[in-house]
């Protein structure tokens, strides 16, 4: 049996010149933070994941010396442990996968279900654009070969967001599907505004429907279970969510409530690999799509590339590229090679044992930091 010797936690910060304007942040990000997470077994083999920043973790890492990594049940259990008392520790569960594969000599899809190595991917677009601007941002995306693009709101006036969506579908029909993040879900720390009403929300989404778009996310508040099903009820849009949401009790209120048609949570945030997998049958199970938020860095698109691929039937899963500002350069920087998507859209993920890419040591070096932080 392999057991686990050693976990070494570092973070990294890319300078970002010309900043990064996030559509749901106020201040533009100068530096693009990224936390690595390796866990080392007693035959020299090292796993990576990443993710949130895992400050303190050290003061934990005894519950995994001397673990077996193949436990996954027991592992995410004690990582659930965690969660509730120091923050989202799931990098880690991220980075056992990854060993895990090295030790079968398996990739990650296989062993979460095998169901494929392929998986098209939608451009997710994060800058906030005039409406000329975004229109081409949308013709660029459909001659890239994407089957769909996400938009966000949040500009001073809906009416300035509502036309963006108008001016797309004007300009190139049914070339693309259509998403709308609504960003009303969670807040930055400094962010007091409060989310829409279910009122306001079903008014957004009638012109929505006239648009043809094929989900709302995030249209209210997290929390809000009546809201959202009653929101659901209202509307022919699908509506997304749970990019953020936490615990297993919480998806159970979402499904058995009626909620959501789209499932998105993200496994370098919430539950993990292991617990994402659990989740992924229950909302197929139930009729519902299961395809995670991916905003990270290039080792969290993977990971979540290799769950929704292998255990999930996802018509399209999430691909942050917002090119000049979001390139999949500066996104994959901790890795020696960049994800990218073919001529249609589809990324294909290799057979080589775990999450099957590698770090760029000498990018880590050049960007190591004490912090983890956006500014």
């Amino acid at each position: 049996m392999a057991s686990v010797v050693r976990i070494e936690v570092s973070h990294h910060r890319l300078p970002l010149d010309p900043p990064f304007p996030a559509s749901w942040d106020t201040r533009p990000r100068t530096h693009f933070p990224a936390t690595i997470v390796r866990v080392t077994d007693d035959a020299g083999r090292t796993g990576v994941g990443s993710g949130d920043a895992m400050y303190g973790f050290a003061d934990y890492e005894r519950h995994f010396i001397g673990a077996d990594p193949l436990d996954f049940e027991r592992n995410a259990a004690v990582l659930s442990n965690i969660e509730f008392h120091a923050g989202r520790p799931w990098p880690l569960d991220v980075a056992l996968w990854d060993l895990a594969g090295k030790i079968t000599g398996e990739p990650v899809w296989k062993m979460v279900g095998g169901r494929s190595n392929r998986i098209r991917a939608y451009a997710s677009s994060g800058v906030h654009r005039p409406v000329a601007d975004m229109v081409e941002v949308a013709r660029r995306t459909a001659d890239l070969g994407f089957p769909a693009l996400k938009v966000r709101f949040g500009r001073p006036q809906l009416d300035d967001d509502l036309a963006v969506v108008k001016a797309i579908r004007d300009a190139l029909g049914d070339r693309l599907e259509l998403m709308v993040d609504c960003n009303q879900g969670w807040r930055m720390p400094w962010d007091v505004a409060a989310p829409w009403t279910v009122d306001h929300a079903t008014a957004v989404a009638a012109v929505l429907e006239e648009h043809r778009v094929y989900w709302m996310e995030e249209p209210l508040h997290r929390g809000d279970y009546e809201g959202l099903a009653e929101l659901r009820r209202r509307t022919s849009v699908r509506i997304a969510g749970g990019e953020l949401t936490r615990e297993p009790y919480e998806f159970r209120e979402l499904l058995d409530r009626g909620c959501f048609d789209v499932f998105q949570p993200d496994v370098v945030c919430t539950q993990g690999i292991t617990g994402l997998a659990v989740l992924a049958a229950q909302v197929e199970a139930a009729g519902r799509i299961f395809t995670p938020h991916t905003w990270g860095n290039g080792i969290g698109v993977m990971a979540n590339l290799h769950l929704t691929a292998g255990a999930a039937s996802a018509p399209f899963i999430e691909f942050p590229f917002d090119p000049p500002e979001w390139t999949t350069a500066r996104r994959d920087y901790p890795m020696t090679e960049t994800i990218e998507v073919d001529g249609e859209g589809w990324i294909t993920l290799s057979d080589r044992p775990g999450l099957g890419f590698d770090l760029d040591e000498d990018v880590l070096r050049a960007t190591a930091s004490s912090q983890a932080t956006f500014s």
